[in-house]
Parts: structure tokens; sequence; C-alpha cells
């Protein structure tokens, strides 16, 4: 059995996290710190051999490597290669040299396409593996996200968990100012499927959500906050471009070694 997580454990890995994206010189942290506490939870608690996970918000990546590493399926030189020549630790997902990421993702609007393909694809070959698809809330303004949606519903997919990053912010601003669909949740409950609303931050919530046993496919819409952990960084819309340099990364460090 796998061990369970808790946030001393989390905030580590957050600093870890800050420290690959500081020494790279890498932006997109805003959207890592709000996701990396379910990837983390995914990887150390729920995936298993045979299970396969989708990042469909592929500007994430360095969240699930960390994830990856936390699970000890990345070693430290590997995060020491982030986003340099020659790495596989790209940007975005890559499409090969990870066992664990099966798709090069962060066109957004087509991870959960490929999640529904890939759990249809275990079913039909009578295997017992479960999919996990990790989306963003701003790419469900776009149709492909939806289509798969009714695909995943029309084939009962009970083999597929959906996670929603609900953090409210995208590259322009705020969800609600760019293409409002606010809450996403209302959009979705009307689709035959188990919808679970809970803190993205709260462990317990979380695991409550993924362990409930379900007879349709199941969609988990996580608020979060973008940022998350890094005071000056929450709810703050630059931070889902902005590098870390000092000293505002010291500053980070510092806050997350209260925790």
């Amino acid at each position: 059995m796998k061990s369970l997580l808790d946030t001393k454990q989390l905030a580590a890995i957050r600093r870890r996290l800050l420290q690959m994206h500081h020494e790279s010189g890498v932006g997109h942290i805003g959207g890592n710190l709000s996701s990396i506490d379910a990837l983390a939870l995914l990887f150390n608690e729920h995936i298993g051999e045979q299970d396969s996970f989708v990042l469909s918000k592929g500007h994430s990546a360095g969240a699930l490597y960390i994830a990856l590493w936390s699970a000890g399926k990345l070693q430290e030189e590997d995060l020491r290669t982030f986003h340099k020549d020659d790495t596989l630790l790209a940007g975005h997902p890559p499409a090969t040299g990870i066992a664990e990421i099966m798709f090069a993702t962060g066109s957004l609007g087509h991870g959960l396409s490929l999640a529904a393909g890939t759990a249809l694809a275990t079913r039909l070959k009578g295997q017992q593996g479960h999919t996990f698809c990790l989306t963003s809330d701003g790419e469900w303004q776009e149709g492909s996200t939806w289509e798969a949606l009714i695909f995943a519903v029309h084939q009962k997919l009970t083999n597929l968990t959906v996670m929603v990053d609900h953090n409210g912010l995208q590259g322009f601003g705020h969800t609600q100012e760019v293409a409002s669909m606010f809450p996403l949740f209302e959009r979705i409950k009307g689709f035959d499927l188990d919808l679970h609303v809970v803190s993205g931050h709260d462990l317990e919530a979380m695991r409550s959500a993924l362990n409930a046993k379900a007879d349709r496919l199941k969609v988990i819409v996580l608020e979060t906050t973008k940022g998350k952990g890094v005071s000056f960084m929450e709810n703050r819309m630059e931070w889902h471009y902005l590098p870390l340099k000092e000293p505002h990364y010291s500053l980070a460090i510092e806050e997350l070694n209260r925790v």
C-alpha cells in the first residue's frame, strides 16, 4: 500500500517545484502551484502500474515532473535538466522517453479526447487499468473538450476519472471575463455522470472524491488557487507567465519553510 501524503511533504514538493523553475528560468508557475497537490496525490497514492494519466493542461508539465519525482519515477539529475537542450523534461510533456507520459500535450482542448480514447481501448482489451485526466478550467472553452465529455458519458467510461483545475484564471485574465461558464460545475452536472466539487488543496477531500464508488463517469472539479502557497503569487494572473527570479524565489521558499 502506498504511503499517504501530508501537508509537510506537500510543502517540500512545492519547494522543489519552485527550485526547478527558478534554476531553469521558466514560467507557468501559477498553474503548476494550483495543480501540484492533486498531481502529487495521484502519483503517490492512486495511480498504479496498470493505470494511465493524461495531463491535458500541458503547461503544468513542471508539476507533473515534480509529482513523478516525489513518487520515485524521476530522479534529481532528471530535474536538473528541465527545459534545457536535449532534455526529456521539456516545457510541455514529451511524446516519448518517460513511461508515465503517454502523450505530448499543451495544445489545450485535446487531452480529454486522448484520455477517453485510452479508457475505451483499455476496456475493449479487457484490461483493468484506470485512466486519469487533469484539465484546466480555461480549456473547457474549447468545443473539443465538450465533445470528448459527450463521448465519455455515452460510452459509460467508468474507468475514466476527469479532474478539473478550477483556479479561475487563464492566459489573458479571469475565465469569467474571457468566456464565462462560471461556475463550470453547473454546466457539467447536467450530464449523466458522478460529479464531485472539492478543494484541490484539501488532501482528505480529494481522497474521498477519488475513492468514491461510481458506476458512471466521474468528474472531480478541484476548487484551486493559482499560485497556491506563495502569497504574492496567489490569484495573480501575471504568474501564469513570469519566471521566478531573486529575490522572489527566496521570499517564496522562506514562506513555504514556515508550513
